[in-house]
């Protein structure tokens, strides 16, 4: 085997074994869109802060998961909702009521209380909702 036949084949192992671990991270076949991914539309339901599946909203800085939303409420105690999935590959998001922001486990992109990326691999904010408490009722919509 000659240099060249030899470079040619290093070289060609080396990209094999890129695209591999770039395959291997993605989560589907889409996850890799420039565009990012985007929150629900039509998001539309209310929680009753009474009812015990729903304490963790009593607490500044506490947060719940319901359909495909996050809702938080700050420590300042205003209630916020953004999209429940990260913008980079749509890994779920926490909220971390102690940091003031969203936090993806996987790539570790955060986000701001109003969504805004503040760091990480993505460059989409996250889709927000609109929250109202009338009573012991919040409602989150788009």
């Amino acid at each position: 085997m000659d240099r060249k036949n030899f470079l040619t084949m290093v070289g060609m192992s080396a990209a094999s074994f890129a695209l591999i671990n770039c395959i291997g991270c993605s989560k589907s076949s889409d996850s890799g869109s420039s565009s990012g991914v985007s929150g629900p539309t039509g998001v539309d339901f209310t929680l009753d802060l009474t009812a015990s599946a729903n304490a963790a909203l009593l607490t500044n800085g506490g947060s719940l998961k319901s359909n495909g939303v996050i809702v938080a409420r700050t420590t300042t105690g205003a209630y916020i909702a953004v999209q429940q999935s990260c913008t980079h590959e749509s890994y779920p998001l926490v909220f971390q009521g102690s940091n003031q922001q969203f936090y993806c486990n996987n790539h570790g992109a955060t986000f701001s209380q109003t969504g805004a990326v503040t760091g990480g691999p993505t460059n989409k904010s996250l889709t927000t909702y609109t929250t109202v408490l009338t009573g012991t009722s919040l409602r989150v919509h788009s």
